[in-house]
């Protein structure tokens, strides 16, 4: 088992993980915009809300804003697929552009150290958090803080969830 130090306070522009593609992606790169990262699986319920990711990214996305996603299979086998097979399937279903990471666990002994992070306040400084189900949504700052997050149920067009992406 590798266990991974993370500091308390770390910020989200500290972590470099590995994109669909396996590369290295570093988060540094985002320094001045706000990012929503979301879970993602291509076999739940919610799978449909890409379009309003997409959409989302569509309009707002550049120079202030980005989305990037995490897929991920914790939640009743919803994302069986290897990386090759994710990105296909949100490419031809979706029309994703916005960038997809390497598939992770977002909970449990095998946590990514990066949702060890957004879930636990003595690393992120703000909140504890679980991760509930496929496609829940975390909110980071220009400054690389968390500033919080929404339910998996809510949609890309939620009133608030746009609110905080325009002010």
């Amino acid at each position: 088992m590798m266990v991974v130090i993370v500091n308390a306070q770390t910020s989200f522009y500290d972590f470099t993980v590995k994109d669909i593609n396996g590369e290295d992606y570093s988060l540094s790169q985002f320094k001045g915009k706000k990012v929503l990262v979301v879970n993602t699986a291509s076999k739940c319920g919610l799978t449909p809300q890409y379009e309003g990711l997409q959409e989302l990214y569509e309009k707002y996305g550049g120079d202030d804003f980005m989305i990037i996603g995490f897929p991920a299979n914790n939640f009743l086998k919803q994302e069986p697929g290897s990386n090759e097979e994710i990105a296909t399937f949100c490419s031809i279903n979706y029309g994703v552009s916005f960038p997809m990471m390497s598939k992770v666990s977002v909970k449990g002994d095998d946590q990514h150290p990066f949702y060890l992070w957004l879930t636990s306040k003595s690393h992120n400084g703000l909140e504890d958090s679980k991760v509930t189900w496929n496609f829940q949504k975390y909110m980071i700052d220009e400054e690389g803080q968390l500033v919080g997050h929404f339910s998996p149920k809510t949609k890309p067009d939620n009133e608030e969830l746009l609110s905080w992406i325009v002010n």
